[in-house]
């Protein structure tokens, strides 16, 4: 008698019976939720606001919209119009900044309604009260991230990432590492600071000392990273499986292998933490979205596979609510 074939691993369950289909009309580029609603960002200017009824869209910039960033209050944009605006849930918009003839690069929002922007060389901080104040950096600003306290910027640039406090006369502290950083992201205490770098790694520092952090073995860049609640692990794209870096000790990852779980032979494109527990969405480069519980890598399907891949990807601030969205302009809300 021949030997058996192996038993297949179980199906995940699946939760696509409760997918809500939305048609964008552009690329979807980012995604956040503002109370109980979805604000999708589009690539081509429009911003699309999902809820009960029927979607609202609203052209928020004249060309595409390169960044987006926002907190519970506001989502801000940042176009190629060279504009920020500030979209309520309401839909409601306003222009913040505007610079004529050029991109915005990257945006941020800070505390008690503070926010920053960048466009070249330069970054750009704007206060609630008093007057905006400027920093030039050796070369073109590609990510910024304020701290999870207090009124300090991150900005990441070609060779590393510089610590700006705005409302300080102190220098800017600069935070070396050779190649192009992208992506910056603080650790939710402060402790860690991590990029997403243009090759396939990631590097971050342990701070206030600025001990580096190495993380590689991608097989292709990570464009999606975010911690979980409480920051026990990062959880990242650019690999067949969600890549978890441990952050719990005070050396982070270091001398430590990294959790591993939703493995596929399809790589994952974006990655969203759930607000309060250990589970993380994950959206892979065919469209497919699952949700993962950390630790036991127990699996349920959101999203069936769709040729197109996942570009945005949000969890609604009680945890009861995931938007997804697609390079091809299709999205998802799912009402957990």
């Amino acid at each position: 008698m021949p030997p058996l074939p192996p038993t297949p691993p179980a199906a995940p369950s699946s939760l696509t019976s409760k997918l809500r289909p939305l048609d964008l009309g552009g690329e979807a580029v980012g995604v956040r939720f503002l109370g109980q609603v979805a604000l999708f960002a589009t690539g081509n200017g429009a911003l699309v606001l999902a809820e009960a009824g029927e979607p609202r869209r609203i052209a928020a910039h004249r060309g595409a919209i390169l960044s987006v960033a926002g907190d519970a209050r506001r989502v801000l944009t940042g176009g190629d119009d060279g504009r920020v605006v500030a979209t309520l849930g309401d839909g409601s918009s306003t222009t913040l900044a505007e610079q004529k003839g050029r991109w915005i690069d990257a945006v941020a929002s800070g505390p008690d309604g503070a926010f920053a922007w960048s466009a070249g060389k330069t970054a750009h901080f704007h206060p609630v009260k008093g007057e905006p104040k400027t920093l030039d950096l050796p070369s073109t600003v590609a990510g910024l991230a304020f701290a999870p306290k207090g009124t300090r910027l991150a900005i990441a640039h070609y060779n590393g990432v510089t610590l700006w406090f705005p409302n300080a006369v102190a220098t800017p502290e600069f935070l070396e590492w050779k190649g192009s950083h992208r992506g910056v992201l603080w650790h939710p205490e402060g402790k860690f600071l991590v990029t997403t770098m243009q090759e396939p790694a990631l590097h971050g520092w342990r701070l206030p000392e600025g001990a580096h952090m190495r993380m590689s073995g991608y097989p292709s860049r990570v464009r999606s990273m975010q911690f979980t609640a409480g920051g026990r692990y990062l959880a990242t794209s650019g690999s067949t499986e969600v890549i978890l870096w441990p952050f719990m000790s005070r050396e982070g990852p270091m001398g430590k292998q990294p959790t591993m779980v939703g493995q596929r032979d399809m790589r994952v494109s974006a990655v969203a933490c759930h607000p309060k527990e250990e589970i993380v969405a994950c959206g892979y480069e065919d469209g497919m979205v699952l949700l993962i519980r950390i630790n036991d890598g127990a699996e349920i399907l959101l999203r069936a596979p769709a040729a197109s891949p996942i570009t945005a990807l949000a969890w609604r601030g009680d945890g009861g609510a995931v938007a997804m969205g697609t390079e091809d302009g299709k999205a998802g809300l799912v009402i957990l």
